[in-house]
């Protein structure tokens, strides 16, 4: 059974797309009644289509409450640059997770599980099996 922790796990997402970031982290705050830190790493710190490792890393420590990090990426270099700036956290007393899953659906998945008080491993899992939701 999961308890409800003192310091939620946090949820990044990293998208080419500032408004796609902020479209989706809009729904998470819904689904998570606010409770789940929800921070954005969306496009190019110019404003224009791209990642920005810069941007990542302030998302990560935006997101971090103590209890670890879910991390998202919608496209191939969104997951590169993330993976990036992951390695270069040797240190870092709270565990980042980039996980594999739908951007969306393990997004909502995380956050959801997340607002329950579920900790990093059960969110990580749970945005894992996001990928065999099925829609219909």
């Amino acid at each position: 059974m999961v308890g409800r922790m003192a310091d939620p796990v946090g949820v990044v997402l990293v998208s080419h797309s500032a408004a796609l970031a902020a479209g989706l982290g809009e729904l998470l705050g819904e689904l998570g009644g606010g409770s789940v830190p929800v921070a954005l790493a969306g496009g190019r710190a110019d404003g224009g289509l791209g990642t920005s490792p810069d941007l990542v890393e302030r998302a990560l420590a935006e997101a971090d409450r103590g209890a670890g990090v879910v991390v998202l990426a919608d496209l191939g270099s969104s997951v590169l640059t993330t993976r990036a700036v992951l390695a270069e956290r040797t240190g870092a007393a709270v565990p980042a997770v980039l996980v594999d899953a739908p951007f969306v659906e393990g997004a909502v998945a995380a956050a959801v599980a997340a607002s329950a008080g579920a900790a990093l491993a059960e969110a990580v899992a749970a945005a894992e099996q996001a990928r065999d939701f099925r829609k219909f």
